[in-house]
């Protein structure tokens, strides 16, 4: 297998300048900073405003005090150490506090703190819970990472969770299949077993994070061949990023070469409040206009991507806005409001659904629910 070189120190990027490295070295000791070579090489060095640059090298603009650590307040979704059930029917698994990228605007940042400790490397607890409720049909590894994990314990997590007889689905969240899709097609245990537990009853899905179609490489398309062929269906959500694919054009582009490559277009999300994330944000009603522009610039097949806010009270699908008006609705619901629809203002500098006036009426705030689940006070 091709392996690919991984670098976890800013100095070690002779591509930049000895002065930048010196200035961004402060910035990966606040919040890890990981690479490897075959992303590295998809970078054009000679614009400062490359779009795979800003999405893993670190910018000044980390340092800002902005957000919090978890904008969505995860810590409340835990159940047992490692597993979190906020939805009804799907239950996620934290089992990595690796990824094979740190993308800069990731919003689970706080996985990557020495005082943090979310993901379990037992995940029986996790496991035990989501036999004991029938109403999950489908599981989300995530982390970190999935698929950052060896094939073997990939196997053994998988081949617990399909002796669940009603878990249909289980998800793999990564970025691998374009930060280094090597991974994937040169790994026949892996792919051997896609295809032994991606079934016509019980799929495997690739959550895939690509942000930006310069990402989807010869390389890239024919990991996702790989994937098909072994039985995964493979979907894509991103974050709508300022400096990165705030162009409708650029938007277009990725829906379109999704929809070429197989990729369902899943979700565009709106960018969490995160700490170190204020370089990234971009007004609602300009990412709003972003996505309607490009969205009539690709086909139907484009057009099923959806514009959603992961608020802790649920997925909130933003409709349109207009004329100062925000149409939303809950497409996912912490409390089982389920299509509700909320009509707000929505000011010209409002970024998420807490700057718009009155929306604190359609929540309630949640409460943690077991303060021993996971091991920070900054959550």
């Amino acid at each position: 297998m091709q392996k690919v070189k991984y670098i976890t120190d800013i100095a070690k990027v002779s591509a930049l300048p000895e002065q930048e490295r010196q200035v961004l070295k402060p910035i990966t000791d606040k919040f890890v900073f990981r690479v490897n070579d075959y992303y590295l090489s998809l970078i054009d060095w000679e614009d400062p405003d490359d779009p795979i640059r800003k999405l893993v090298i670190p910018n000044e603009g980390e340092l800002l005090e902005y957000g919090r650590w978890d904008a969505s307040d995860e810590d409340t979704n835990y159940v047992v150490p490692g597993c979190q059930h906020k939805y009804a029917t799907t239950a996620l698994l934290i089992v990595s506090e690796v990824c094979g990228s740190y993308c800069r605007y990731c919003f689970r940042k706080r996985l990557f703190r020495n005082d943090v400790k979310e993901a379990m490397a037992d995940v029986s607890p996790g496991i035990a819970y989501i036999a004991s409720h029938p109403e999950i049909n489908n599981v989300l590894l995530t982390g970190g990472d999935s698929l950052i994990l060896a094939t073997s314990k990939l196997r053994f997590i998988i081949e617990q969770l399909r002796q669940i007889d009603h878990v249909k689905i289980i998800r793999l969240g990564s970025k691998m299949p374009v930060f280094n899709p090597m991974r994937i097609y040169e790994d026949e245990e892996l792919l051997a077993l896609i295809r032994e537990f991606s079934t016509e009853e019980k799929r495997i899905y690739v959550m895939a994070h690509i942000n930006h179609p310069r990402e989807i490489t010869a390389e890239a398309k024919r990991g996702f061949k790989a994937l098909h062929e072994a039985g995964a269906i493979v979907v894509n959500q991103t974050p709508v990023l300022k400096g990165i694919n705030d162009q409708p054009a650029v938007l277009s582009e990725l829906l379109d070469r999704l929809s070429w490559a197989g990729v369902t277009p899943y979700y565009f999300f709106v960018n969490r409040p995160v700490a170190g994330n204020r370089e990234f944000v971009l007004p609602l009603a300009k990412v709003y206009q972003m996505v309607e522009e490009a969205k009539a610039l690709t086909s139907g097949l484009g057009k099923r991507v959806r514009l959603s806010m992961s608020h802790t009270s649920g997925k909130i699908e933003i409709l349109a806005i207009d004329n100062g008006k925000a149409y939303l609705k809950y497409h996912q619901s912490r409390d089982n409001e389920y299509g509700k629809f909320m009509m707000l203002d929505c000011p010209e500098d409002a970024t998420w659904f807490d700057d718009l006036p009155g929306s604190e009426l359609y929540w309630n705030k949640p409460v943690k629910k077991n303060e021993a689940i996971i091991s920070t006070n900054e959550l």
